[in-house]
């Protein structure tokens, strides 16, 4: 019979390399914050969920979805004022969706001008992130 200790760890074990995932992150979402790679994988490693006989690429796209609806929409305001759930994920995927389209792209989204912009989703995707940026700097 197994203790206490040795059925935790078991549950804690990693089913993913850290520096696989990272890897595959930076190759998958080049324009990928290197913050948010390490963060991402982080989780993906160390967050205990059965992973077991699932593709990194899975692994990553759920987390980052979760991670994304929860620290960079109103998702869980959504919630606490009684939105349903399928309605307030409805409702802040586009936001989900424009940050990950951008970090599939090659090309730096900052360093292009506002007026050869094309896609109203890459600002969207910028002003996510700077806002993410003031509120850690504010909470701190």
């Amino acid at each position: 019979m197994k203790t206490r200790a040795e059925r935790q760890r078991e549950r804690r074990k990693q089913w993913f390399v850290k520096a696989e995932v990272e890897d595959f992150i930076r190759r998958e979402y080049p324009a990928c914050p290197e913050f948010a790679v390490v963060y991402f994988a982080t989780r993906i490693c160390t967050v205990p969920k059965n992973w077991r006989s699932t593709p990194i690429a899975t692994a990553v796209d759920a987390t980052m979805q979760n991670e994304l609806r929860h620290q960079l929409t109103d998702y869980d305001q959504l919630m606490l004022v009684g939105v349903q759930r399928k309605e307030a994920r409805r409702r802040v995927q586009p936001k989900v969706n424009a940050m990950i389209d951008s970090w599939k792209k090659a090309e730096s989204l900052v360093a292009r001008a506002v007026q050869e912009r094309t896609d109203p989703r890459e600002f969207a995707a910028e002003l996510l992130v700077t806002d993410k940026i003031i509120m850690d700097r504010l909470g701190k």
